[in-house]
């Protein structure tokens, strides 16, 4: 254990040093507080909107913004060290693979949950004290903790493509594939199976077909309390499903653990 939380240590100081910590906050703070504020200008409001459409708002940013932050951040954290040589020099202490894969992920997944809980919290902040209302605390904790469990699993996604290549450039391009598949083209391709197939698809159907992406996942988890009437599209349909809230976050927390597990096999495996 001494030996994970001192490379988890090490690559959160390292994240501090590169300022990814800061500039990770101020995105996020400087975003949410300006959908906070102004999410409802296309309808001619200016300032603090309802609930519901301000959460939404956030999610349909972080469902963007935190993929692509996440996979930046880890891409290169196994390819780099082995370009660089100090991959092969890190196994040489007594430290396991395992053991530096978790340092890693706590590291940098710490660095990823700070940053979306003080760039966030920062817009929850605001919005309770313009609305005195408990129910800003309850939406924002489900928001910030599915937001850290998105970032976290994109960050094991990263490690597999990290631990699968040989060159960084290679690492990089498949990285931004994976957040383009996720972010745009998955979603584009429910739309088309949704008008394409004759019979249609059920709403149970639908559902199942969204847990294969992580993202989609995240903003049922945001969505699925919220007014109907500030939800359009796919997700109109998918937040009517049988599935409680509860269980998206384990479908959720397992795209976590799965890709993790998968990183772990391939380092395991991986002859340096």
């Amino acid at each position: 254990m001494n030996q994970i939380l001192a490379v988890a240590g090490k690559e959160f100081f390292d994240g501090l040093r590169n300022r990814w910590l800061i500039s990770i906050t101020i995105v996020f703070a400087v975003l949410s507080i300006g959908l906070t504020y102004f999410g409802g200008v296309a309808s001619g409001e200016v300032g603090v909107t309802s609930l519901s459409t301000t959460i939404a708002s956030l999610a349909s940013l972080a469902v963007f913004l935190i993929p692509l932050i996440a996979l930046l951040l880890s891409y290169d954290s196994f390819v780099g060290e082995q370009e660089s040589g100090t991959l092969l020099l890190l196994l040489t202490y007594p430290l396991s693979k395992t053991q530096l894969l978790l340092g890693k992920f706590i590291g940098q997944g710490g660095i990823i949950a700070l940053a979306t809980l003080l760039g966030f919290g920062a817009s929850a902040l605001i919005l309770y004290l313009q609305v005195k209302d408990l129910e800003v605390v309850r939406l924002f904790s489900t928001f910030i903790a599915s937001a850290v469990l998105l970032g976290l699993s994109f960050t094991a996604i990263a490690y597999v493509i990290s631990l699968a290549v040989n060159e960084k450039s290679k690492a990089a391009g498949i990285a931004l594939l994976i957040w383009f598949f996720f972010a745009l083209v998955f979603d584009l391709a429910l739309l088309a199976l949704l008008v394409g197939v004759e019979q249609g698809v059920s709403q149970q159907g639908l559902t199942q077909i969204m847990m294969f992406s992580p993202s989609d996942i995240f903003r049922l988890v945001n969505l699925a309390g919220l007014d109907s009437s500030d939800v359009n599209g796919v997700l109109a349909i998918a937040i009517k499903s049988s599935l409680t809230q509860g269980q998206l976050f384990f479908v959720l927390f397992a795209w976590v653990m799965l890709p993790l597990a998968g990183a772990n096999f391939i380092f395991m495996k991986k002859t340096l």
